[in-house]
């Protein structure tokens, strides 16, 4: 065993249950018991990742939140009797593992629902907003505490809810608790006055404007979480444990506008001196716990901390909160087993909780404790395959269908929640597959190759593995990725796989009818029709060390360029953002805690953005632009990095023995890359 894990590997209690160690899996959509955004049913595939994760020494898990009302259909948890006697026949199994579970149970999103195009449109066409309403009532799904607009779109407001039917949530917790109980889970979880939910919502003045007794007074805020559990342990009995998943302090300085870490700001939501009287009237409620962190769907990076958070972001506020309660309380948000375990020494927390992590790796704790920490698949924190709602001007929630209803997959683990189309098949015929080019996606398809049976062989031209992955992991924040790079060299040399370095391949023909795999990435978009635009460096060149002056302007302000323009910040340069579009990060697939957060950071520092600029030429100490009037603009600057893009660079084209993957196919991101390297290896 670890030393700095020893105190995570002590028992404790949680009312009258008691935990084996202090980790647990917190909750994540798509994980969930009884199925995510769709009727509810006993998931095979929830229960398969909670049992995996049970497996490898977690103390206390947290399936996905299961609303009482599903919006999809309108049906009530507490009415599907099968899936209870579902799960009653699979929680010996479950125990069978010493840990304990809890399912976490949610009011569900009220103004935080994220709305996309689709429902913008059955809301807003009478016809369809009838027709659509026995399937997804938008009205109820959105229901607030007072009228209010949503996170996600200006088309879809948010009415306020009836007290009949606050009444009905309250009745259908507790019916639902029950059944849990009577299936033999060991506790519940409320979700949530956290993050902004609808329980939460109640809770904040700027979003609660009632004047009954469920707003106005701290008491009538807190109100509608204080009757669930009181209902809860009703029905239950007061020896069943209820936590309560709770945001310490919201973060938040208005609708749709977060609070950054060490920005001085006027707290609209909840304070921590609210928070010190709210945790204490909570407990004294019924709550046995608070599964704590910081946030609302308005500073979303809190409560799911993208790349640039500071880690263990939650710690102080949750550890001072801790304080004013006498029940258990446990830290989630980007938390490090080194600081848990030292919180938990010192009487800080009494568990810590992780939760994408086990995506990326299930057996990642057990690794750990057993001083394997160099053969964890590390969480990049990218968002990518689990939670990638993407938001930006002009837009609601611009995420597939596909990913809508298909959350807590994995970016960097393709098995993960896939395991009927992505899964190792031992081949019949052993091949020798020539795979050309040695970044991610090479060493991927490689892997699954070898553990499939084949004889997989690397080219890389240069002298290393890693590709362009190289200079994406590069930015200072960015040990994550670099980690995630050692893990595949790694597993490139324990895996026995031939790697050929300095090994420029120039035609396929020398391989003759063997399969080859070509993963050449892409090459970056020039702008050749700018003039001045040799005196441009390219992203990856700065990325690897070329040098620039104190004022740089970034030309593009996709994700890799504002990415650059945080790494420029940080390191004490000037930067200046030039984008064609309306907003920053205008792109699918990057989630809103990402997007936002670079957003904001960007006008808290006043970082100076051109939207709607295109760049017309670049001269010696400066460049000319053109706003979307068509009025030039000239802005003085030391350097200008490119950043306008990437387009597939493939040595031959797909077909035969050929096949194509990640970027120099389609460009894309981390997850196309190792999602398609897996797919090819699986074909062979």
């Amino acid at each position: 065993m670890v030393k700095d894990a020893e105190y995570l590997l002590t028992p404790w209690k949680i009312g009258n249950v008691e935990i084996k160690n202090r980790v647990v899996l917190t909750s994540m959509g798509g994980t969930d018991l009884f199925g995510w955004m769709e009727m509810p049913h006993f998931d095979k595939d929830g229960a398969r990742f909670i049992m995996e994760v049970a497996k490898h020494d977690v103390g206390l898990l947290l399936p996905g939140c299961q609303p009482v009302y599903n919006p999809i259909m309108g049906t009530w948890l507490y009415k599907n009797k099968k899936m209870y006697r579902d799960l009653a026949k699979w929680m010996p199994e479950f125990h069978k593992t010493g840990a304990k579970l809890f399912i976490q149970l949610t009011a569900g999103f009220g103004r935080s629902f994220t709305v996309s195009k689709m429902m913008e449109t059955l809301y807003n066409n009478k016809i369809l907003n009838v027709l659509s309403k026995p399937i997804m009532n938008l009205d109820k799904i959105t229901a607030a505490p007072s009228p209010s607009p949503n996170r996600w779109s200006d088309k879809l407001p948010s009415r306020e809810m009836t007290k009949k039917e606050i009444e009905h949530f309250i009745m259908a917790f507790a019916k639902s608790a029950k059944l849990c109980k009577d299936a033999g889970v060991d506790g519940i979880e409320v979700h949530a006055v956290h993050e902004g939910y609808l329980l939460d919502q109640f809770t904040l003045k700027y979003v609660n404007k009632r004047t009954d007794e469920y707003g106005g007074s701290l008491e009538n805020r807190y109100r509608f979480a204080a009757e669930i559990v009181k209902a809860i342990k009703k029905e239950c009995g007061a020896d069943f444990p209820v936590s309560l998943r709770y945001s310490v302090v919201s973060k938040t300085k208005g609708f749709r506008e977060g609070a950054l870490p060490g920005e001085e700001y006027t707290e609209v939501g909840r304070d921590m001196a609210e928070s010190e009287i709210a945790a204490k009237y909570l407990q004294d409620a019924g709550y046995d716990m608070l599964n704590c962190d910081n946030g609302t769907y308005d500073a979303w990076y809190w409560a799911h901390p993208p790349i640039y958070m500071p880690e263990n972001c939650n710690l102080e506020e949750v550890a001072h909160i801790k304080k004013f309660v006498d029940i258990p309380v446990v830290c989630a948000g980007r938390m490090s087993v080194e600081a848990g375990n030292e919180a938990v020494k010192e009487g800080k927390l009494d568990a810590v909780g992780f939760a994408r992590n086990f995506l990326a790796d299930p057996a990642w704790f057990s690794k750990y404790i057993n001083g394997e920490k160099d053969d964890i698949r590390p969480c990049i924190l990218c968002h990518n395959g689990c939670f990638n709602m993407c938001h930006y001007k002009g837009v609601p929630n611009d995420q597939d269908l596909h990913d809508s209803l298909h959350l807590s997959r994995c970016a960097v683990n393709a098995e993960m929640m896939q395991w009927n189309k992505h899964y190792i098949k031992p081949t019949k015929k052993p091949k020798t597959v020539h795979i050309v080019g040695g970044g991610i996606g090479g060493m991927e398809a490689a892997r699954v190759l070898k553990l499939r049976g084949h004889n997989p062989v690397i080219y890389e031209k240069a002298d290393r593995l890693g590709g362009t992955f190289i200079a994406a992991s590069s930015e200072s924040y960015k040990g994550r990725l670099r980690e995630l790079l050692a893990w595949y060299i790694r597993e490139m040399d324990k895996l026995g796989i031939e790697v050929k370095l300095n090994h420029e391949v120039k035609d396929l023909k020398e391989f003759g009818k063997d399969p080859v795999i070509v993963a050449t990435g892409a090459k970056p978009r020039i702008l050749k029709k700018v003039p001045g635009h040799e005196r441009m460096i390219e992203a990856c060149d700065y990325l690897l060390g070329k040098p620039v002056g104190k004022r740089v302007a970034v030309i593009g302000g996709g994700l890799t360029g504002c990415e650059i323009a945080y790494e420029l910040e940080l390191t004490g340069h000037e930067p200046i953002i030039v984008e064609m579009k309306d907003d920053l990060i205008a792109q699918k697939g990057v989630c809103l805690a990402n997007s936002s957060y670079l957003r904001e950071y960007f006008a808290y520092k006043k970082v100076p953005v051109y939207l709607e600029t295109t760049l017309k030429e670049v001269k010696e100490g400066s460049i000319v632009c053109l706003d979307k009037e068509g009025r030039e603009i000239e802005i003085a600057c030391d350097d200008v990095i490119s950043s306008a893009g990437y387009v597939p660079s493939p040595i031959a084209k797909k077909g035969g023995n050929i096949r194509l993957i990640g970027d120099c196919q389609n460009v894309g991101n981390l997850k196309t890359v190792i999602w398609s390297a897996y797919e090819a290896a699986m074909k062979i």
